[in-house]
């Protein structure tokens, strides 16, 4: 009886153990699952802080959406300062790579407020964004000038708020500029890449891009078109005027119409 007691004791024993062990390994795995949700909240709270992306995901219609902030001036192969604000392209250009290899998610949202910038770096997103199999809308928030006219046709679907400005202008460049044919000639092929990238991705023809850019009635001290809202519906370089909800609802609808 002795003996069979004293059995029974360990058995007991290690059992209590046992039972110790288990809820000490829960309670770990719980700690360890706060602390890495809490680091994935921290890592998606500094991506929208540094980079101006989040990834939606909590919508009725269980799609799987990125979204894209394109705003401020458009940063090329030079630095600009800290005091403005600025996309970087090598920034943007990754961030679409690993969207196009990404089985997650579905489609892309560009929101757009830019006064343009670098135009060699501007056209390289606009040429990764106008290749991305993923569907892709665009929305101008507030302006897109200059070379932010391509950035906003280069998806599958553009949306401008009513009160949304495209500026189309001619090609310009700050510093020391050689006055020869052969800068002329450079200035006429960087135009006519932007005019070609515009009249390939927008309803608006060559001709009357080039009318737009090179109107002089408009602005003072510039050449130039500016176009609010609606007037770049019409012009044929944005698709149609809307908003946050629209842009959404259409990306919804392709993602749909594509599976």
């Amino acid at each position: 009886m002795l003996q069979n007691k004293q059995g029974n004791n360990k058995q007991n024993t290690a059992n209590n153990n046992a039972n110790m062990q288990s809820s000490q390994n829960d309670k770990s795995k719980v700690e360890v699952d706060e602390k890495t949700a809490k680091e994935i909240e921290k890592l998606d709270n500094d991506k929208v802080q540094e980079y101006g992306q989040v990834t939606l995901d909590k919508n009725r219609r269980d799609h799987k959406l990125h979204l894209m902030t394109i705003i401020g001036e458009i940063e090329g192969h030079e630095c600009l300062s800290q005091q403005t604000k600025t996309t970087k392209y090598e920034h943007i250009l990754p961030q679409l790579a690993v969207i196009e290899d990404s089985e997650d998610i579905e489609g892309v949202l560009f929101l757009i407020n830019t006064i343009g910038g670098a135009v060699e770096s501007g056209l390289a997103i606009a040429e990764m964004i106008a290749s991305l199999s993923k569907p892709t809308v665009s929305l101008i928030v507030g302006d897109s000038h200059s070379i932010g006219v391509p950035l906003a046709v280069a998806t599958d679907y553009s949306f401008i708020v009513p009160t949304g400005t495209v500026i189309i202008h001619p090609v310009r460049m700050s510093g020391t500029v050689i006055g020869s044919q052969q800068t002329y000639d450079y200035f006429k092929i960087m135009q006519d890449r932007i005019v070609g990238f515009i009249a390939d991705h927008s309803k608006a023809d060559r001709e009357g891009i080039e009318t737009m850019m090179f109107n002089t009635a408009m602005m003072s001290k510039d050449l130039g078109t500016i176009l609010v809202g609606k007037e770049a519906v019409e012009r044929g370089v944005i698709d149609t005027v809307g908003g946050i909800h629209e842009a959404i609802e259409k990306l919804y609808d392709m993602i749909e119409g594509k599976n």
